[in-house]
């Protein structure tokens, strides 16, 4: 299977998630994962949640990767699409658990949720936060499953 490598530059602020969101559509498109299927809407939110981290709590820079089935390869019947959001600060994530009615700290808890996988790993002199998502699918049919994606695997 060919891969594709995307990246986007994000600014330290809390507007640049919209942008990073937009972004990623347009790429999950390009690389045929359409808007509407729940692969692609769990991979925004992925996205979504990483790059607000990103900006919010460590107020530099990030950087939004994603590696992406290429659309023109050949079907391998399961494909991974690895979401990585790397910034400067090397303070490591700290996964947090919301009480009741709190409006923020469910982040991480929701990437553990959704993704296959996910961890962390120190980069130049900040660190990358990544998750992956197992694209199943049959020999004939480009269907998402979504069981394949609810796995609590970190």
């Amino acid at each position: 299977m060919q891969v594709l490598q995307v990246q986007l530059e994000v600014r330290p602020d809390p507007a640049e998630v919209g942008r990073a969101r937009r972004w990623a559509r347009s790429r999950l498109a390009r690389s045929g994962i359409q808007p509407d299927e729940p692969l692609a809407e769990t991979l925004i939110l992925l996205i979504s949640e990483l790059v607000t981290n990103a900006v919010v709590h460590t107020g530099c820079p990030a950087v939004l990767r994603m590696l992406l089935p290429d659309a023109g390869a050949a079907d391998t019947g399961a494909e991974t699409v690895r979401v990585e959001v790397a910034d400067r600060s090397a303070r490591a994530p700290m996964p947090r658990h919301a009480d009741g009615d709190d409006t923020n700290g469910r982040g991480l808890e929701l990437v553990d949720g959704l993704a296959d996988r996910w961890g962390w790993e120190p980069e130049g002199a900040g660190k990358s936060i990544w998750c992956e998502i197992d694209r199943c699918q049959s020999l004939n049919a480009a269907a998402y499953e979504p069981q394949c994606a609810i796995s609590n695997g970190a």
